[in-house]
């Protein structure tokens, strides 16, 4: 469910697929924020993303997109930071403390360069059909599985309640959706990652996150 908000003008349209981790991370910051929205869903597994009305959108090919009135935006990293320069007062997703603000960037970027790219959807189909449907899995889960060992490494003396001490910031909104994919898709252990196991514990106590999740999204199959 999308976040209400006070700022009807202008309202924002957001692409999405209910499984994707980057628009996933991409309500999150929304609900955060609490900036309200339209839904549009795109589906992934039916090929709408390559759809020449889509394509207009983002030439890509790829979920989140963004409508802003007149701006239309891609990446779900760029969109973030866009939302954080417009919005700098509604939940600010990054802290003052520049060391604090470096480990976020970093934890982010390991999520978003690192893991996730290694492990969608297009790559996995090509892994099926030039080596073998059973090898998807065992890839997904060594890339999933050295990332996690990096953050588990990044974050153990920088974390509170949340990744970066007692508030949520930006590295909170980048781990939830790739921990949910890890451990209820994946097959992760929670158990081989202690640090990681704990925050995701934690994430399913806030709301933004809650309304977030893929199976509370309108296009979502259960």
């Amino acid at each position: 469910m999308a976040a209400e908000s006070v700022e009807e003008e202008n309202k924002l349209t957001l692409y999405s697929y209910w499984r994707s981790s980057c628009s996933f991370r991409l309500r999150i910051a929304l609900n955060l924020k609490s900036l309200s929205y339209d839904y549009k869903s795109v589906n992934l597994l039916k090929g709408e993303q390559s759809h020449p009305e889509f394509l207009k959108l983002n030439p890509v090919g790829f979920v989140p997109v963004l409508v802003d009135g007149t701006v239309v935006l891609t990446d779900s990293f760029a969109i973030i930071m866009y939302l954080e320069d417009k919005y700098p007062h509604r939940h600010p997703l990054l802290p003052n403390d520049i060391l604090k603000r470096a480990i976020n960037f970093q934890a982010a970027n390991i999520v978003s360069s690192s893991i996730q790219p290694l492990h969608n959807l297009n790559v996995l189909n090509y892994i099926g059909e030039k080596v073998g449907s059973n090898e998807k899995l065992p890839w997904a889960q060594t890339v999933i599985r050295k990332g996690f060992t990096a953050l588990e490494k990044l974050l153990k003396d920088h974390t509170g309640r949340y990744a970066t001490g007692d508030e949520v910031f930006l590295a909170d909104v980048f781990l939830a959706p790739q921990l949910y994919s890890a451990f209820t898709r994946f097959n992760i252990h929670m158990d081989e990652f202690p640090i990681l196991s704990r925050l995701y514990a934690t994430y399913n106590d806030i709301p933004a996150f809650r309304e977030a999740l893929p199976e509370n999204q309108p296009d979502a199959v259960h």
